[in-house]
């Protein structure tokens, strides 16, 4: 008998901590604050995307058959702009004279490159480029060969070795000069 009684008490005591009456209703937010919520934060998602794209991100429509196959001219490049440590076959961005160029690094600081009737040398190795159609060839009045990579630049060829305007003809090109790392391309397709 006790022990319900301890029971019954026990209920009484939860009872006793239950708040009197009905929890008060929240007011629901009016269209109008919505609608503005909505719009604040479109704002903010295109302010980062801004910021992102002006500090970390490049856009660049490739106008040139020089890279092909790997870009073809009409493709929307997107370069990342805070990595500038270039190894070999990675594809870059860069401005020359005025006109911005997608090129594929061959060479870093220290290589020694030349270009014989055989092909493209690198430290004295001949290189079996798998993606490259056109063997590569020296131009009349470009740079002298061989040509050792000098700190803080690169030696950058276009895919379409025939008739790319690369560093056979400007020169190894300082890294600070470059726009950007390329990240991804978007292929546009003939519809």
């Amino acid at each position: 008998m006790r022990e319900v009684y301890k029971h019954a008490k026990n209920k009484k005591i939860l009872r006793s901590r239950e708040p009197p009456g009905e929890p008060a209703a929240l007011s629901e937010p009016s269209l109008v604050m919505e609608i503005l919520f909505l719009l604040i934060k479109i704002a903010a998602v295109l302010f980062v995307l801004l910021l992102g794209f002006t500090f970390m991100l490049g856009l660049y429509r490739n106008g040139d058959a020089s890279m092909t196959p790997a870009v073809k001219d009409g493709d929307l490049v997107i370069f990342y702009r805070l990595d500038k440590n270039y190894v070999a076959y990675d594809t870059l961005v860069l401005e020359f004279e005025g006109k911005k160029q997608v090129r594929r690094v061959v060479a870093t600081a220290g290589d020694i490159v030349d270009i014989t009737e055989e092909g493209l040398f690198i430290n004295g190795a001949l290189q079996q480029e798998t993606r490259i159609y056109i063997p590569t060839q020296r131009y009349e009045g470009g740079v002298e060969f061989p040509l050792t990579v000098r700190e803080g630049k690169v030696f950058v060829l276009g895919d379409s070795r025939e008739n790319a305007t690369d560093s056979r003809i400007y020169g190894a090109v300082d890294i600070k000069d470059t726009l950007g790392k390329v990240i991804t391309i978007l292929r546009r397709r003939d519809i």
